[in-house]
């Protein structure tokens, strides 16, 4: 997981053609990544490694653990801020937020595309993701983008069981996909056409 905050002159970030990162290219975020970190006032990243949520997420939600990286980046760059809200009540991340950290904090779903700080901080995430993945391709082989919802990550997990190849200290355990993999459960709709796998 990767958690960014920009703080940084809306007008002058909107004139480089910030926008929200899933709206563009690799190519484009990799260009805008570079340039948001020459025009910015602070850009603050965090890259939490799948061991270390799977640690956390023996006592505590990813929601604990995503609000406790948003407050600290919030106090290491110290200004106001809005938030894409990864809390089902945006309200209610900013009341917290805006306590616990001592500044404004509007938590708002759809915040990359509505704010230009936001798309900036979703741009740094991105392209610092992407390089992490491509690192760990080149230790692992392609497993595609990482997420539940790409089949060729989906296959890299099954043949990953199926040999017998230990990854679990790059794959989130509490994820369901994992855990329904791991389990035996669900497996006949997860995976209609492969009966080898048990």
């Amino acid at each position: 997981m990767v958690v960014a905050i920009v703080c940084c002159d809306p007008m002058q970030i909107k004139e480089i053609g910030v926008r929200d990162s899933k709206k563009l290219t690799p190519e484009r975020r990799s260009y805008l990544f570079d340039r948001i970190m020459e025009t910015s006032i602070c850009v603050e990243i965090e890259t939490i490694p799948s061991t270390v949520i799977n640690g956390e997420m023996q006592h505590r939600t990813l929601n604990e653990i995503e609000y406790d990286r948003f407050l600290a980046l919030i106090r290491k760059c110290g200004k106001d801020a809005y938030v894409d809200a990864f809390d089902v009540d945006p309200e209610r991340l900013s009341r917290r937020l805006s306590t616990d950290s001592g500044f404004k904090i509007i938590a708002e779903h759809g915040a990359d595309d509505r704010f230009p700080s936001v798309s900036a901080a979703s741009i740094i995430a991105k392209v610092t993701r992407d390089r992490e993945i491509e690192n760990l391709h080149e230790i692992y082989g392609d497993f595609g983008s990482g997420y539940p919802s790409d089949p060729a990550t989906v296959k890299f997990l099954k043949q990953s069981l199926k040999n017998g190849i230990n990854i679990d200290h790059i794959v989130r355990k509490e994820w369901k996909t994992w855990k329904d993999l791991t389990s035996g459960k669900k497996q006949k709709f997860l995976f209609p056409n492969d009966s080898n796998i048990k």
